[in-house]
């Protein structure tokens, strides 16, 4: 088992596949995208694979996909079957914005609710214009086709909604009415002040409840556990699903994090808000063996801070790059490793 300092058990990773993504939303990156990783410091698919089979083997029991956006990476499909071939994973989920979602669960068939647990869908308005001002992109359609691709599928869906002042928060009882049917939940995300989200204004979680409390009278807090994340769940009277709460930074939740980053360039993190990583990459080229992996990575646990600090200069980077590519349209690139853009 993966321990810190402060005892805390540390059993999820998120593993992100790709820097690249098919949308451009304001809190993430600037509009013109960024200056993308070259493929020579992105993992391998083997190479993740192997990484996943050391911590899997350290106490890692439950695996995220992210990005980026992980559905641009093309042959992930076959990633998954052989990610769900190591015996001690307990759980694989994936997030996405879900455009290219019904094009690879049409992939991966009817394995699909076998070889995944849940689909995490970022889905910030159910409103065409106002979802378009967000992601700069108008492809709400395609969002909402993968979800019900998903939900077809058998699979768990949640959404995930970032409230931004000026931008969403006149669809907020909108998109928690998402969850009246067959959406497992709607999770409000309170906006963190990194990169492009350094110079936007959130919408508190304590603002969203009483928004939610107006349109549907009062919340009953619901203790049961959905997903590995730090959510606080709400029930909605005649809803199906649940409303979710994640408050980084109103209502820190860092006492009881379990969750380790591992980033696509091969950089393992312990925290989000923290500039302390151990270069995997490096290591895996070397020829390192298991053993001297196994101990880059209790090294950095060891390293895991009490709790985040986003007031820090970790706050004032920009996402996946240092600058803008005018031209380099979302991800429409055809070299092999990446789909078109969604």
């Amino acid at each position: 088992m993966i321990t810190d300092p402060s005892g805390r058990a540390l059993d999820y990773l998120r593993l992100s596949l790709t820097d690249r993504c098919n949308l451009r939303c304001v809190y993430c990156m600037p509009e013109e995208g960024v200056v993308w990783k070259p493929h020579a410091e992105i993992l391998r698919f083997e190479e993740s694979l192997r990484l996943c089979r050391i911590l899997c083997a350290l106490g890692i029991r439950r695996i995220k996909l992210t990005g980026g956006e992980p559905l641009v990476r093309r042959g992930l499909e076959n990633f998954i079957r052989e990610l769900r071939e190591i015996p001690l994973l307990e759980e694989l989920t994936l997030t996405t914005n879900g455009l290219l979602l019904a094009e690879f669960l049409d992939c991966l068939g009817d394995d699909a609710r076998f070889l995944l647990n849940g689909v995490n869908i970022s889905l910030n308005s159910p409103d065409a214009a106002n979802f378009a001002r967000i992601a700069r992109r108008d492809r709400l359609g395609a969002a909402l086709g993968g979800m019900r691709r998903a939900l077809a599928a058998g699979l768990p869906v949640k959404l995930n909604c970032v409230p931004v002042r000026g931008f969403n928060e006149r669809d907020l009882a909108a998109t928690a009415a998402l969850a009246k049917d067959e959406v497992r939940a709607v999770r409000f995300i309170e906006l963190m002040p990194l990169g492009a989200g350094a110079s936007l204004e959130g919408v508190p979680m304590a603002e969203v409840l009483a928004v939610l409390e107006g349109e549907f009278g009062p919340l009953r807090r619901d203790y049961s556990r959905i997903g590995n994340g730090p959510a606080v769940y709400y029930a909605v009277p005649g809803f199906a699903g649940k409303i979710g709460f994640i408050s980084a930074i109103s209502e820190t939740f860092c006492a009881g994090c379990n969750r380790l980053r591992l980033g696509a360039d091969g950089r393992l993190r312990a925290c989000l808000a923290s500039e302390i990583s151990a270069d995997l990459r490096s290591l895996l080229r070397s020829g390192a063996g298991d053993d001297e992996i196994k101990n880059a990575v209790l090294r950095l646990a060891a390293s895991k801070p009490v709790s985040h600090r986003f007031a820090g200069p970790v706050a004032k980077g920009g996402r996946g790059g240092s600058g803008g590519l005018p031209g380099q349209e979302y991800c429409r690139i055809e070299d092999g490793m990446y789909r078109i853009g969604g």
